[in-house]
């Protein structure tokens, strides 16, 4: 094809890397861009100038003053619109273009311990859950810049990826990154337990039940300590409210 034209798979793999990299990082020398350049065979230059293209079409970006690229075509802004806010659509047809140029990627990089058990699901359903999952947890950590949000702790392979309203509770918001957290193992199993909530103005709460409890000095120092502190929050995706008063109303112990 002599004018080398995107065809729409390398936008919408493009797309998936354009949720995990923050505007100010969008350049040829990025080495997350260079690395999927050399997958789809651009240049660097010209990934990074798509995912400019798509900066200039996020209304986040707008609200902050970010114009990004103004050369964008009728394609990019096809692919945008298709996938703008339909956080699941993209993660299975982004995830399963990258799965189709990097066969390992799926199954290794998601922890078995943050996907949910599901008992009787077909092989296809089962790939499709991992997908979702792997999809969630890349854009939540990247959010996040790999720390956990309540003790700043930045070990990836000691952080989990947590949704604020249970995965089985709402499946319309199970890749939503509105509705993440990146949180330690002990928090997020504290957060899923109930024991501790994240209210709507961003405090951390701790149950009046471990509170009252005969706590000893770990528990006071990795829990209770916690107490009413401000969450670090995340450089884009921040947890929605709603999904924060659900988690305060329905999950949490109070």
């Amino acid at each position: 094809m002599s004018q080398n034209l995107w065809q729409r798979d390398e936008l919408i793999i493009v797309l998936n890397l354009y949720y995990q990299i923050p505007f100010g990082k969008m350049h040829a020398k990025n080495p997350q861009i260079i690395e999927l350049a050399q997958l789809i065979g651009r240049t660097p230059g010209a990934v990074a100038r798509k995912l400019g293209n798509f900066a200039s079409l996020d209304p986040k970006e707008q609200q902050r003053g970010i114009t990004g690229s103004s050369h964008g075509s009728k394609a990019d802004e096809l692919v945008w619109n298709e996938f703008y806010n339909n956080w699941e659509a993209l993660a299975l047809e982004s995830e399963q273009l990258l799965a189709s140029l990097q066969p390992e990627t799926i199954a290794p990089a998601t922890s078995l311990f943050e996907l949910p058990i599901i008992e009787g699901l077909e092989r296809a359903q089962l790939r499709r859950v991992r997908m979702n999952q792997h999809f969630f947890r890349k854009i939540v950590l990247a959010a996040y810049d790999q720390r956990c949000c309540i003790t700043g702790l930045n070990i990836p392979s000691l952080l989990n990826t947590s949704h604020i309203v249970p995965w089985a509770h709402a499946a319309e918001q199970r890749v939503n990154p509105h509705n993440g957290l990146c949180l330690n193992a002990l928090h997020d199993r504290a957060f899923d337990r109930g024991l501790i909530t994240i209210t709507p103005d961003y405090r951390i709460q701790v149950a009046a039940t471990l509170i009252k409890s005969s706590a000893n000095s770990a528990t006071n120092d990795l829990l209770l300590a916690y107490d009413q502190r401000q969450i670090k929050l995340p450089a884009r995706f921040q947890p929605d409210p709603a999904f924060l008063r659900y988690h305060n109303q329905h999950i949490f112990q109070g």
